[in-house]
């Protein structure tokens, strides 16, 4: 299908956001030790950054140990002057930022040091609302009354103080982790602890006051963790990390409201020997096996497709790449032969190759495509069209007009201004209108331009176009090979957007239960379903079947080289189980019609 080119936003924001709106700060701990401290923090949007403060000879230096000091690594050379020149230089934002100051030595004498200090970057500290917050050890805490406010308590009880003075001082309550579990961070932590943190983390609440917990694992599935618990101030050694990931829980996390009701096969003519008259070929662009899956788990943990038994694996490797695009997938799918990526029924030495519609025709076959797609993207185009490039609109539009196709469904109808195709389609306004059609050859155009994806209001017009689409193929009376793509879960896979592809997988799945439900009543017919390539690398780490949700991650924006599911229904469908190259999908079908290719 046409390529999507993904925008990325830097994201330099003061909150990360996540589930309602609820405001998540990260906390870079031991900021000193990484390898550019301050900056890495403070370019990733951190709020939080701690500095370890050891007192020696009349002096404070950044380190957490004597042996570790440096006379040049200060509090002002390392955070407050770099963080002045960020501001000078209108860089990032620091409106709100926490450093989080653990003395390592006598706390008054530190104190004492400390406060002319930030006496001297007191403008900067006011206007940008900026918060020295001491930790480890403190003076006794009724000195905090008596120096500025923008010098605060980090708070180490869960026993909340009388003095209502001291207490407004409390930035927050920071305890140790380990104090209340000994989750490690990989798998889930056991729920008898999980009990007891989020009683912790409740009483904190309770107290007014938000909570970071210190030696806690670090890592993706950690901070999902707390996240959920409602930890306000996530530690971490990764910064950049954490902020990626936190900052994409909004795309990458969805709680699915869409489902599809499961079809039950009947099976009473899946893998018998008999003829096959239909062939209806489902292509699921982009539809990996971690697509599928995400899919099924968020639709109550099932989908028609998955009552298969007839399942495959193909290599989807193109003749001049490691990683297919959709065009020479489709291809080879169409033609069953290999080719360069970008082609559109154009062999590797860049002459036209028959394709599936080509050779079914003359031998008495209506043909037809059915896609989300502009009907001149990729994969659809490669069923009908001969271009040296996907991107030649125009050419395979022409292409489109000159086709063997019985029928067509699909968006892009802007990209036909310049031709006359009423003179060769009855073109009908909507899918609905099909069932009174009787032409030979009919086309419905769903849009102008692209169509929108089911998670931005599409309804499901792949199931229904396929269900009117397999009546009227059939009403005439005569074979019939049919194509259905559901685009759209490559587009959201390149938009690393879960929702979108969990959504456009259900939707697809629908389109396959319309097809299966006929080739029970019909008895004669083959239904394959399988996917042109992989899309982003799609992983789904969490989530909870019961409740519909999905958190899925992303290793891309772009296709990958795994190998993809393909699954068959119908007479002979055994002949499809296996591993084996793309490009045989079509050579197996020709096969079992028994037709001879030019």
């Amino acid at each position: 299908m046409k390529k999507i080119i993904l925008s990325i936003a830097m994201l330099l924001g003061v909150w990360a956001t996540y589930g309602q709106n609820k405001a998540i700060k990260i906390h870079s701990h031991n900021d000193y030790q990484q390898q550019s401290p301050f900056w890495n923090a403070y370019s990733n949007g951190l709020q939080s950054i701690e500095v370890d403060l050891i007192l020696e000879k009349g002096n404070l230096f950044v380190a957490h140990d004597k042996e570790d000091i440096e006379a040049t690594r200060t509090l002002e050379s390392l955070y407050l002057k770099p963080l002045v020149s960020a501001l000078d230089l209108k860089i990032g934002s620091a409106k709100n930022l926490h450093f989080l100051i653990d003395f390592k030595g006598d706390p008054q004498e530190s104190m004492k040091l400390l406060l002319p200090l930030l006496k001297k970057y007191e403008t900067t500290i006011i206007e940008q609302n900026l918060m020295f917050v001491i930790s480890g050890q403190k003076p006794v805490l009724d000195y905090f009354i008596t120096v500025p406010n923008y010098v605060q308590i980090d708070y180490q009880s869960l026993e909340p103080l009388d003095n209502k003075a001291i207490w407004d001082k409390v930035a927050m309550v920071s305890l140790n982790f380990r104090d209340y579990s000994v989750w490690n961070g990989k798998g889930r932590m056991v729920e008898q602890e999980r009990l007891k943190v989020q009683d912790v983390i409740n009483r904190v609440h309770q107290m007014g006051k938000p909570l970071r917990f210190w030696g806690t694992p670090d890592g993706k599935t950690a901070w999902k963790a707390f996240v959920d618990l409602g930890v306000d101030i996530i530690n971490t050694d990764q910064p950049y990390q954490a902020r990626t990931y936190l900052d994409r829980l909004g795309t990458n996390v969805y709680h699915n409201q869409l489902f599809s009701d499961v079809y039950k096969p009947t099976f009473s003519s899946d893998n018998k020997a008999k003829a096959i008259k239909n062939v209806i070929l489902l292509i699921g662009d982009g539809n990996g096996l971690t697509q599928i899956s995400a899919a099924a788990l968020a639709n109550r943990g099932d989908l028609s497709l998955l009552q298969l038994r007839s399942i495959g694996l193909i290599k989807t490797q193109a003749a001049d790449d490691f990683t297919t695009d959709s065009a020479a997938g489709g291809t080879a799918l169409a033609t069953g032969q290999k080719t360069y990526n970008r082609s559109i029924g154009m062999g590797i030495n860049r002459l036209p190759i028959q394709n599936i519609t080509e050779l079914l025709a003359p031998n008495g076959f209506n043909t037809a495509c059915i896609t989300t797609d502009e009907i001149t993207g990729a994969t659809p185009a490669s069923f009908y069209a001969h271009q040296l490039d996907r991107d030649q609109e125009s050419l395979i539009a022409k292409d489109l007009w000159a086709s063997q196709l019985s029928l067509f469904i699909g968006a892009g109808k802007n990209k036909f201004k310049d031709i006359d195709l009423a003179s060769r389609f009855t073109l009908v306004d909507e899918v609905k209108d099909l069932s009174q059609a009787t032409a030979a050859k009919v086309g419905i155009f769903l849009s102008s331009g692209s169509l929108p994806g089911i998670i931005d209001g599409r309804d499901d017009v792949l199931a229904q176009a396929t269900k009117q689409s397999i009546n009227f193929l059939a009403a005439k009376k005569k074979p019939f090979f049919l194509m259905v793509e559901g685009a759209k879960i490559d587009s959201y896979g390149h938009f690393n957007n879960t929702g979108g592809i969990v959504t456009e997988g259900i939707d697809f799945d629908k389109a396959v239960a319309e097809a299966l439900k006929f080739a029970d009543r019909d008895g004669e017919t083959l239904v394959i379903i399988t996917a042109d390539h992989e899309t982003s690398g799609f992983a789904i780490p969490q989530g909870d079947v019961v409740k519909s949700y999905i958190e899925g991650d992303f290793i891309s924006n772009d296709h990958t080289g795994v190998m993809v599911p393909i699954f068959a229904y119908g007479p002979h469908s055994s002949q499809f189980s296996g591993v084996y190259e793309n490009n045989e999908v079509h050579q197996k079908i020709v096969k079992l019609l028994k037709l001879k290719k030019k």
